[in-house]
């Protein structure tokens, strides 16, 4: 990863002139904010004495104990716009004192006794992709801050073909899983937007969901074990795919962030590797004709692998297609489903799915831009840094809630957003699309772009404080797949109510006593 954009910097995007163009017309002249030399940024002095660091050597080896600049540097915090403009302003307030690589569960487990031992506060680091400051730990009253790089815990432990499960290593990331499982004619079926760089550990902390979430389920769905160090010693859980023996402890650990332990390994149930994979787009009226749509799919139980549905405005900016920005649109809202399976069921399925589209107003539109679009999903992040270096502000938030109440949502945080911004004397372009989607309701993705004021950090928390106050108020989850961090923490503490926030300061009482797992994250 690059230490102040996302990704490969071999992979870093420009901007087409035609979107200069549109950015002019959109939010004035351009105003270049380039990022400062990575030599110029500033990191807090090492709070970790000689004597602590030895000790943790003692733990992983001298070599995998590193207080380096480059390393504290590109540990230091997420990948969310606000971590994005800190680093790029040249601050690294939030660098840990030291990256620690632990080669198995076994160093993890003698490394979390060692800090809570010693009061030294520890972050469970993965691929680096928290968009939620879920990564920098709070410093005050410990002896100093560690981020726990687990990626050299990278392995394939054991595939079992009868049960179709698979435990894999915490440091997996999202390529590396699939390139293990596809050894053996296997699939995880995870892709969420961090998939090149996010790791399997990483998706449990965080409950994590993938762009195939309709046909393939979200990350939590698939976990029916957990491996996990705790300061208290191991935690194993899921002795069966389910079970009636009270409640389900797994889901205490899935989502909590590095805060009750850090997980090492995770057993996932499994899939066949899919013959076969065919991407194609459709058009409605509307977004409310094309989510009754997909209610209607959901609720019938045909829906597809893929099934995501962008709303006018980033229907006719053709942000479904970050390669196309600005091409023209003809209106409507544009719809993607996707289909992978064995060929005649990927027939079948699109041919099930396609007569009730139909039926519901929607116009085929072949799979030509189905198809890019699965070829360049991974690409806006990439976009996002191109439009920060033009000055533009941009960032997403997402929420989630029933069927009857997601056009009132909808509405609520869309109008917040530019509310919140055009008081602030910018003029703000707010998008949104449908990627995730059950039975019972579905999840709303905003995506937000204005120009930058001379506090682009603090003009972004304004607006993200109003949105957050618009979901609570209309009755949305804080999140719904980006984890709670630091940054939902106080509208979290509302959501769960007193006995929530009690109940979950109580277990992390019991598993960390010292507060020492990711302190200031996730626990009100």
């Amino acid at each position: 990863m690059h230490w102040s954009r996302w990704g490969d910097p071999a992979h870093a995007a420009t901007l087409p002139p035609n979107a200069i163009g549109m950015l002019e017309l959109a939010f004035g002249p351009a105003s270049p904010r380039p990022a400062m030399d990575v030599a110029t940024v500033q990191l807090p002095p090492i709070e970790l004495s000689d004597e602590l660091l030895d000790a943790l050597r003692g733990v992983v080896g001298v070599e995998h104990v590193d207080t380096g600049d480059d390393a504290r540097v590109l540990h230091t915090g997420g990948k969310s716009t606000p971590d994005l403009l800190a680093l790029r302003g040249g601050d690294a307030g939030a660098a840990p004192d030291a990256v620690l690589r632990p080669a198995d569960h076994g160093e993890v487990l003698a490394l979390v006794t060692l800090c809570a031992e010693r009061r030294i506060a520890v972050v469970p680091y993965g691929g680096g992709t928290s968009v939620v400051g879920g990564l920098a730990a709070a410093h005050e009253g410990f002896s100093g801050v560690v981020a726990i790089d687990l990626g050299r815990l990278d392995g394939l432990v054991g595939v079992d073909d009868v049960s179709s499960t698979a435990v894999l290593q915490a440091g997996v990331s999202g390529p590396r899983a699939e390139e293990l499982l596809g050894e053996h004619g296997l699939t995880l079926g995870h892709f969420p937007q961090s998939f090149e760089f996010a790791t399997i550990g990483g998706f449990a902390a965080t409950r994590s969901s993938g762009q195939s979430s309709s046909g393939y389920g979200r990350f939590d769905a698939m976990v029916v074990g957990l491996k996990v160090a705790t300061p208290q010693g191991t935690w194993e859980l899921g002795a069966a795919p389910a079970s009636a023996a009270g409640p389900d402890l797994r889901q205490m650990v899935l989502g909590s962030e590095g805060t009750l332990g850090i997980v090492t390994e995770v057993t996932l149930a499994v899939r066949a590797a899919p013959a076969t994979a065919l991407y194609e787009t459709w058009r409605f009226p509307s977004f409310a004709d094309g989510a009754t749509a997909m209610r209607t799919l959901t609720q019938d139980g045909i829906n597809p692998t893929v099934l995501r549905l962008s709303d006018e405005t980033e229907t006719s900016l053709n942000l479904a297609k970050p390669e196309s920005i600005g091409a023209d649109s003809p209106g409507g809202a544009l719809m993607v489903c996707g289909y992978e399976g064995a060929a005649e069921r990927v027939a079948r399925m699109r041919s099930e799915v396609g007569a009730t589209l139909e039926s519901l107003g929607g116009t085929p539109l072949g799979v030509e831009d189905g198809q890019q679009w699965a070829q360049g999903r991974f690409s806006a992040p990439y976009l996002r840094d191109a439009l920060l270096d033009e000055g533009v502000l941009v960032e997403t938030l997402e929420t989630a809630t029933f069927w009857g109440n997601l056009d009132h949502l909808y509405a609520e945080v869309k109008a917040a957003l530019e509310g919140a911004l055009s008081a602030q004397g910018t003029n703000p372009i707010v998008l949104c699309h449908i990627s995730h989607v059950y039975r019972t309701g579905a999840s709303l993705y905003f995506t937000v772009a204005c120009r930058e004021t001379d506090d682009p950090r603090g003009q972004w928390y304004a607006a993200k404080a109003a949105a957050s106050e618009a979901i609570v108020d209309a009755g949305g989850t804080i999140t719904h797949h980006h984890a709670v961090g630091r940054d939902h923490k106080q509208w979290y503490a509302e959501e769960i109510g007193p006995i929530g926030a009690t109940v979950l300061r109580a277990v992390k009482q019991a598993v960390d006593p010292a507060g020492v797992l990711n302190p200031g994250v996730l626990i009100p």
